[in-house]
């Protein structure tokens, strides 16, 4: 019960912000209307593809100093998941920008940054599926994951806002920050947020749950190898 009380959490912040994006009050905007109960959905998506990609950073690093092949792998599945986010990110904002602008996908320089972004992970996944030797694939891996990572942060967030843009906050037009986010959004916004998060957690550690049971042959070898080591040593 001590370790699932962030599953427990998880399960009731999703439960209250999804009942609450439905059918709390929301703000009457101009050009938007009931559709900035999507905020509710969209926006907590790249949250939680951020927070995956920035978790499998951290494990990509980690194996460049360990070697440790269980850091790759949760390094790997950190960004299926957040692939998953971003990919519901893309399909929910053209979605809303089908009612907002007048067609799901206009080339705005925020869904170019976001296309691009998810692009270069997708050409992550592709890299490691040509790869057969698993240590060169793991290295080679890890690489490309920081690569891709420091290609990303101005991929979303710094060209989009040197372009004019119809998207919330940037080229001027009013954002949903601190400063713009009605009160009673906000108590739904960032339970959504963190919600999402420990949902893609969640679903992470059941991926390398799984992958540790596959490839269990291959993390026992390499236990193998440094008991070894060890014994040489």
């Amino acid at each position: 019960m001590q370790k699932s009380w962030w599953k427990i959490l998880c399960v009731l912040l999703l439960g209250y912000s999804i009942v609450g994006g439905f059918l709390f009050t929301a703000p009457h905007l101009p050009i938007i209307h009931e559709t900035i109960r999507n905020l509710y959905f969209h926006v907590p998506m790249w949250f939680s593809m951020m927070t995956m990609f920035t978790v499998s950073l951290v494990y990509s690093i980690k194996y460049l100093r360990s070697n440790n092949l269980k850091d790759d792998l949760f390094a790997v599945q950190f960004i299926n998941i957040g692939l998953l986010f971003g990919t519901l990110g893309l399909i929910t904002g053209m979605e809303w920008a089908n009612f907002t602008w007048g067609e799901p996908w206009s080339n705005d320089p925020k869904q170019l940054g976001a296309a691009l972004s998810m692009l270069t992970y997708f050409a992550y996944i592709a890299l490691r599926g040509s790869i057969a030797d698993y240590d060169k694939k793991a290295k080679i891996s890890a690489v490309y994951n920081i690569f891709a990572f420091a290609l990303m942060i101005p991929f979303i967030w710094i060209l989009p806002s040197l372009a004019d843009s119809l998207h919330p906050g940037s080229g001027g037009n009013a954002g949903f920050n601190a400063y713009d986010l009605d009160n009673h959004m906000r108590l739904v916004f960032y339970p959504a947020v963190i919600g999402w998060i420990l949902m893609g957690v969640w679903i992470s550690s059941l991926m390398i749950r799984l992958n540790l049971i596959d490839k269990k042959d291959i993390f026992n070898e390499e236990q193998n190898l440094k008991n070894q080591f060890d014994i040489t040593l």
